[in-house]
């Protein structure tokens, strides 16, 4: 089955409510310009559900911190380098490096971080990094060229869920759900999240 990853979580009462649901990854935003930013780690109690953080551009002493403070999961969602990425996996977290896809995307631009990160994930290219609520087209993924297990994100939703799970990919290992599961910027629909969670369960 594949991974599940809730991004951009805010509210402590939305993210407790999130936490009883069988999910594998919850993220929360350190990037001030996101709608969905967060200062600090929110509390939380699971051994089950690993913490995601997600920086744009930081500096390494920023993920130092927050790695310090309890993230498990390291996203780079920018235009981070490889050594940079190299330098952050060394912090003993599960790292990955978010792309945005289009047509005329370079898959070579991928080759020096293969051996700098544990994931891939594939977003919609927009200028905000992210969180767009747009889907890009899935038929890209049919030329990537790499071993590189990797992430869908970018619009999933109850609408086209179902068309990700089609996806004959054995290196596509999870999906990223955000944008299309809220109420309102950082607050989950969680009724929306159980609907999505039992159309995977029962593909």
């Amino acid at each position: 089955m594949l991974k599940i990853k809730v991004c951009g979580m805010c509210e402590q009462r939305n993210i407790e409510t999130l936490m009883q649901l069988d999910i594998d990854y919850i993220g929360f935003i350190f990037y001030e310009k996101s709608p969905r930013y967060v200062a600090y780690i929110p509390d939380i109690d699971s051994k089950n559900i690993r913490k995601t953080g997600v920086f744009v551009n930081a500096e390494l002493s920023v993920v130092q911190q927050k790695v310090a403070e309890g993230l498990q999961v390291v996203q780079l969602h920018g235009s981070e380098s490889p050594l940079l990425c190299t330098e952050v996996r060394k912090l003993g977290v599960e790292t990955w490096k978010a792309f945005g896809l289009h047509p005329d995307f370079s898959w070579e631009i991928l080759e020096p971080y293969l051996d700098s990160v544990d994931y891939f994930l594939f977003d919609t290219s927009s200028q905000q990094h992210g969180g767009t609520g747009q889907v890009f087209d899935w038929s890209i993924l049919n030329d990537y060229p790499y071993d590189k297990p990797y992430f869908l994100s970018g619009g999933i939703s109850l609408d086209n869920i179902a068309q990700a799970l089609e996806i004959q990919d054995p290196r596509l290992v999870g999906l990223d759900l955000n944008s299309k599961f809220e109420q309102s910027p950082g607050l989950k629909d969680i009724e929306k999240l159980k609907k999505a969670l039992k159309i995977i369960k029962d593909e």
